[in-house]
Protein backbone atom coordinates (compact mmCIF):
# COMPACT_ATOMS: atom_id res chain seq x y z
CA UNK A 1 0.00 0.00 0.00
CA UNK A 2 1.39 3.50 -1.10
CA UNK A 3 -0.15 6.28 0.32
CA UNK A 4 0.78 9.86 -0.27
CA UNK A 5 0.24 12.46 2.11
CA UNK A 6 0.04 16.41 1.14
CA UNK A 7 1.11 19.02 3.13
CA UNK A 8 2.97 17.44 5.95
CA UNK A 9 4.65 20.44 6.86
CA UNK A 10 3.24 23.73 6.55
CA UNK A 11 4.53 27.06 4.82
CA UNK A 12 6.08 28.36 7.06
CA UNK A 13 8.03 24.95 8.42
CA UNK A 14 8.62 23.81 4.68
CA UNK A 15 10.56 27.25 4.25
CA UNK A 16 12.58 27.11 7.38
CA UNK A 17 13.75 23.65 7.03
CA UNK A 18 14.23 24.28 3.25
CA UNK A 19 16.53 27.27 4.36
CA UNK A 20 18.62 25.42 6.63
CA UNK A 21 19.08 22.65 4.36
CA UNK A 22 20.55 24.93 2.02
CA UNK A 23 23.40 25.59 4.47
CA UNK A 24 23.80 22.23 5.80
CA UNK A 25 27.52 20.34 5.14
CA UNK A 26 26.73 17.01 3.63
CA UNK A 27 29.06 13.61 3.60
CA UNK A 28 29.08 10.85 1.59
CA UNK A 29 25.69 8.60 1.57
CA UNK A 30 27.38 5.33 1.48
CA UNK A 31 28.68 5.66 4.94
CA UNK A 32 25.52 4.60 5.98
CA UNK A 33 24.94 1.83 3.67
CA UNK A 34 25.19 -2.04 4.01
CA UNK A 35 28.18 -3.90 1.88
CA UNK A 36 25.65 -4.55 -0.87
CA UNK A 37 24.00 -1.01 -1.42
CA UNK A 38 27.27 0.87 -1.38
CA UNK A 39 27.97 -0.57 -4.38
CA UNK A 40 24.38 1.46 -5.60
CA UNK A 41 24.26 4.06 -3.61
CA UNK A 42 25.55 7.85 -4.93
CA UNK A 43 24.02 10.28 -3.00
CA UNK A 44 25.03 12.50 0.15
CA UNK A 45 23.46 12.22 3.86
CA UNK A 46 23.91 14.56 7.07
CA UNK A 47 25.50 12.66 9.44
CA UNK A 48 23.63 10.78 11.77
CA UNK A 49 24.90 12.80 14.81
CA UNK A 50 23.98 15.84 12.99
CA UNK A 51 22.76 18.22 15.25
CA UNK A 52 20.67 19.87 12.23
CA UNK A 53 19.25 16.86 11.25
CA UNK A 54 18.48 16.33 14.90
CA UNK A 55 16.99 19.90 14.77
CA UNK A 56 15.06 19.20 12.04
CA UNK A 57 13.75 15.91 12.56
CA UNK A 58 11.70 17.24 15.67
CA UNK A 59 10.21 19.41 13.08
CA UNK A 60 9.20 16.60 11.16
CA UNK A 61 8.11 14.33 14.34
CA UNK A 62 6.16 17.12 15.51
CA UNK A 63 4.37 17.62 12.48
CA UNK A 64 3.24 13.68 12.09
CA UNK A 65 2.19 13.96 15.53
CA UNK A 66 -0.51 15.93 14.74
CA UNK A 67 -1.22 14.62 11.26
CA UNK A 68 -4.39 11.47 11.83
CA UNK A 69 -3.68 10.81 7.91
CA UNK A 70 0.06 9.42 9.09
CA UNK A 71 -0.92 7.98 12.29
CA UNK A 72 -3.75 6.03 10.30
CA UNK A 73 -1.63 4.87 7.49
CA UNK A 74 1.54 4.25 9.71
CA UNK A 75 -0.31 3.61 13.20
CA UNK A 76 3.21 4.10 14.80
CA UNK A 77 4.47 2.30 17.27
CA UNK A 78 8.13 3.71 17.02
CA UNK A 79 9.89 6.11 14.60
CA UNK A 80 13.33 5.93 13.98
CA UNK A 81 14.69 10.31 14.33
CA UNK A 82 14.48 11.37 10.37
CA UNK A 83 17.50 10.98 8.06
CA UNK A 84 18.30 13.71 5.03
CA UNK A 85 19.89 12.92 1.43
CA UNK A 86 20.88 14.98 -1.32
CA UNK A 87 20.85 13.79 -4.95
CA UNK A 88 22.66 15.67 -7.71
CA UNK A 89 25.26 15.07 -10.54
CA UNK A 90 23.87 12.18 -12.00
CA UNK A 91 23.20 10.70 -8.17
CA UNK A 92 21.52 8.04 -7.78
CA UNK A 93 20.34 5.03 -5.09
CA UNK A 94 19.86 1.32 -7.39
CA UNK A 95 17.32 -1.47 -6.40
CA UNK A 96 17.23 -2.57 -2.40
CA UNK A 97 15.25 -2.95 0.28
CA UNK A 98 15.63 -1.89 3.69
CA UNK A 99 17.11 -3.27 6.34
CA UNK A 100 14.82 -4.67 8.50
CA UNK A 101 15.97 -3.67 11.74
CA UNK A 102 17.92 -0.33 12.67
CA UNK A 103 19.57 0.95 16.37
CA UNK A 104 18.28 4.76 17.27
CA UNK A 105 21.59 6.73 16.80
CA UNK A 106 22.68 6.91 20.38
CA UNK A 107 20.35 4.65 21.87
CA UNK A 108 20.41 0.69 22.15
CA UNK A 109 16.55 0.91 21.02
CA UNK A 110 15.90 -1.58 17.65
CA UNK A 111 13.01 -0.49 15.39
CA UNK A 112 11.90 -2.95 12.64
CA UNK A 113 11.18 -1.14 9.61
CA UNK A 114 7.66 -2.42 8.71
CA UNK A 115 7.15 1.43 6.79
CA UNK A 116 9.41 3.63 4.99
CA UNK A 117 8.67 6.94 4.33
CA UNK A 118 10.22 9.48 2.08
CA UNK A 119 9.41 13.67 2.95
CA UNK A 120 9.90 15.58 0.10
CA UNK A 121 12.13 19.14 0.05
CA UNK A 122 12.78 19.93 -3.25
CA UNK A 123 10.02 21.20 -5.67
CA UNK A 124 9.54 18.88 -8.93
CA UNK A 125 10.96 21.66 -10.81
CA UNK A 126 13.77 22.23 -9.67
CA UNK A 127 15.76 19.36 -10.59
CA UNK A 128 15.16 16.39 -13.34
CA UNK A 129 15.19 12.79 -12.39
CA UNK A 130 14.69 11.82 -8.99
CA UNK A 131 11.83 9.92 -9.04
CA UNK A 132 11.81 7.37 -5.77
CA UNK A 133 10.20 4.10 -7.89
CA UNK A 134 8.52 1.44 -5.79
CA UNK A 135 7.41 -2.03 -6.88
CA UNK A 136 4.21 -2.71 -5.56
CA UNK A 137 0.98 -5.17 -6.23
CA UNK A 138 0.44 -2.94 -9.01
CA UNK A 139 4.01 -2.70 -10.52
CA UNK A 140 6.25 0.35 -10.31
CA UNK A 141 4.91 3.09 -9.31
CA UNK A 142 7.22 6.35 -9.43
CA UNK A 143 6.63 9.08 -7.09
CA UNK A 144 7.94 12.70 -7.06
CA UNK A 145 5.90 15.32 -5.15
CA UNK A 146 5.88 18.63 -4.06
CA UNK A 147 7.98 19.66 -1.15
CA UNK A 148 6.37 19.49 1.81
CA UNK A 149 4.65 16.81 0.60
CA UNK A 150 5.19 12.66 1.91
CA UNK A 151 4.96 9.18 0.56
CA UNK A 152 4.45 6.12 3.17
CA UNK A 153 5.06 2.79 1.56
CA UNK A 154 5.62 -0.83 2.71
CA UNK A 155 9.44 -1.37 4.54
CA UNK A 156 9.73 -4.54 2.68
CA UNK A 157 9.22 -3.14 -0.73
CA UNK A 158 12.14 -3.04 -3.25
CA UNK A 159 12.29 0.70 -4.55
CA UNK A 160 15.42 2.51 -6.28
CA UNK A 161 16.03 6.06 -6.99
CA UNK A 162 16.53 7.42 -10.30
CA UNK A 163 19.82 9.51 -11.48
CA UNK A 164 19.40 13.36 -10.71
CA UNK A 165 20.30 15.06 -14.05
CA UNK A 166 19.90 18.51 -13.34
CA UNK A 167 19.34 20.38 -9.97
CA UNK A 168 19.30 18.98 -6.70
CA UNK A 169 17.03 16.67 -5.14
CA UNK A 170 16.52 17.11 -0.97
CA UNK A 171 14.21 14.62 0.78
CA UNK A 172 13.92 13.26 4.58
CA UNK A 173 13.59 9.61 4.90
CA UNK A 174 12.52 7.44 8.04
CA UNK A 175 11.19 4.16 9.00
CA UNK A 176 8.39 3.43 11.19
CA UNK A 177 7.63 0.58 13.66
CA UNK A 178 3.96 0.15 13.24
CA UNK A 179 1.48 -1.74 15.85
CA UNK A 180 0.13 -3.51 13.34
CA UNK A 181 3.64 -5.55 11.91
CA UNK A 182 1.65 -6.67 8.12
CA UNK A 183 1.12 -4.21 5.35
CA UNK A 184 -1.46 -6.17 3.97
CA UNK A 185 -3.28 -5.45 7.48
CA UNK A 186 -2.99 -2.25 7.50
CA UNK A 187 -4.22 -1.62 4.74
CA UNK A 188 -7.53 -2.63 5.62
CA UNK A 189 -6.93 -0.74 8.44
CA UNK A 190 -6.80 2.41 5.84
CA UNK A 191 -9.34 1.78 3.73
CA UNK A 192 -11.96 1.03 6.40
CA UNK A 193 -10.65 4.22 8.44
CA UNK A 194 -11.11 6.21 5.01
CA UNK A 195 -14.66 4.84 4.63
CA UNK A 196 -15.68 6.13 8.15
CA UNK A 197 -14.28 9.47 7.50
CA UNK A 198 -16.28 9.84 4.55
CA UNK A 199 -19.67 8.19 5.85
CA UNK A 200 -19.31 10.76 8.72
CA UNK A 201 -19.71 13.64 6.08
CA UNK A 202 -22.48 12.76 4.44
CA UNK A 203 -24.94 10.69 7.49
CA UNK A 204 -25.33 11.83 11.02
CA UNK A 205 -26.95 8.08 11.59
CA UNK A 206 -24.54 8.09 14.89
CA UNK A 207 -25.64 4.28 15.15
CA UNK A 208 -24.03 3.34 11.72
CA UNK A 209 -20.50 4.79 12.81
CA UNK A 210 -20.43 3.96 16.12
CA UNK A 211 -20.95 0.11 14.72
CA UNK A 212 -17.69 0.90 11.95
CA UNK A 213 -15.61 2.14 14.73
CA UNK A 214 -15.83 -0.45 16.87
CA UNK A 215 -15.22 -2.87 13.65
CA UNK A 216 -12.72 -0.64 12.82
CA UNK A 217 -11.35 -0.41 16.74
CA UNK A 218 -11.73 -4.97 17.22
CA UNK A 219 -9.64 -5.39 14.32
CA UNK A 220 -6.86 -3.24 15.46
CA UNK A 221 -7.41 -5.11 19.10
CA UNK A 222 -7.07 -8.04 17.39
CA UNK A 223 -3.70 -7.02 15.03
CA UNK A 224 -1.86 -4.64 17.21
CA UNK A 225 1.59 -4.93 18.90
CA UNK A 226 1.72 -2.80 21.96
Amino acid sequence: MLITLPDVLNAQELAHCRQLLQQAEWEDGARTAGYIAQQSKQNLQLGLESPLAQQLGEVILGALAQNQAFIAAALPAKILPPRFNRYENSGHYGNHIDNAIFVAPGTKQRIRSDVSCTLFFSEPDEYEGGELSIEDTYGVQRVKLPAGHMVVYPGNSLHHVTPVTRGVRIASFFWVQSMVRHAHQRSILWELDQSIQELAMQTDDASKLARLSGVYHNLVREWAEV
